[in-house]
């Protein structure tokens, strides 16, 4: 279907402000560019408690802040990956579709801060992914979570290391989990699907962007391959959790999201895949903006009520 109206919205806004593209941007300066954008975006919601914890990791700490709904515990847990190319992005642009997605879904969600390429080449950012929901589950008495129901789920790159983490879980026996949640998310390294063909440019993200994103996040291309960094690459999906994986219409990595999907199936995955028609790139973190960033909201939060039932 042509472009969202809202969504065309979006890209003349942005259009307007002038910006470099973001493969002429320094690592720090994306950054910035990022967390400017992300005022643009509206309001947040209040949630009835927000805690920052700081969590130990190979090599350091992170920041898991844990956003908990009303009600009386223990809640389910979602635990959360932001989005931004391993580069850009933090805890602090994912805030607001956090708080909506803990209202929503009643669940406690885990936004994780994991650090961040080029400073921390892969695998570093998914196995701070994956420590991070080992932490949740072990510390779910403390947080008020229920650990025997604990799902992962993140946006772009955020989604391509929630299927990361559910190969590790399957490898590494644990944590068990009831749903991953892939929004349009980087399954490959691979540049050259239809999608990166026909969306290249002038949809938010870009072929040439996604290249910088993954020329940071390599230490050498043949990295790419590994199934913790492509886990389309990955020889058999066997054994992983159920999915809900969302992709957006005019989006380079739309291609790559739904054939992750497909062989999910393949391996016995019970999947629900939604394309969403006239869609960009990075559309759920629009809730205030777009319609259907709320009805992507809302398909998220009944796909963990459900797993969770």
């Amino acid at each position: 279907m042509p472009l969202d109206p809202q969504a065309q919205k979006v890209l003349d806004a942005t259009a307007a402000l002038g910006l470099p593209p973001t493969e002429q941007m320094t690592p720090a300066e994306a950054r910035e560019s990022m967390r400017a954008r992300t005022a643009a975006l509206g309001p947040v919601e209040d949630v009835a408690r927000v805690d920052d914890h700081r969590v130990p990791v190979d090599g350091g700490t992170i920041t898991v802040r844990c956003y908990t709904p009303a009600g009386r515990g223990p809640f389910p847990a979602y635990v959360y990956f932001h989005g931004g190319g391993w580069v850009i992005g933090d805890i602090e642009t994912h805030d607001g579709i956090c708080r909506s997605l803990a209202n929503a879904s009643g669940s406690v969600v885990a936004s994780v801060d994991y650090r961040l390429a080029p400073e921390h080449k892969y695998p570093v950012a998914a196995e701070d992914a994956y420590a991070a929901t080992q932490w949740v589950a072990r510390e779910a008495g403390r947080l008020g979570v229920d650990g025997r129901r604990l799902a992962v789920g993140g946006d772009s790159a955020g989604g391509n290391l929630a299927a990361a983490v559910c190969l590790m879980s399957r490898d590494r026996s644990g944590p068990t989990l009831a749903l991953q949640v892939l929004a349009y998310p980087v399954t490959q390294y691979n540049l050259d699907t239809r999608s990166y063909r026909d969306y290249a440019d002038g949809y938010l993200l870009t072929r040439n962007s996604m290249r910088w994103f993954w020329d940071h996040y390599l230490q050498r291309p043949e990295d790419g391959a590994q199934p913790y960094a492509s886990p389309l690459s990955a020889p058999k999906l066997h054994g992983l959790p159920a999915a809900l994986i969302i992709t957006a219409e005019y989006d380079p990595l739309c291609d790559e999201g739904e054939a992750y999907a497909a062989r999910l199936r393949e391996a016995g995955v019970p999947v629900t895949m939604t394309r969403y028609p006239g869609m960009i790139h990075g559309f759920l973190r629009m809730i205030n903006i777009m319609d259907q960033a709320r009805a992507a909201r809302d398909e998220i939060a009944a796909a963990l009520k459900k797993a969770f039932a």
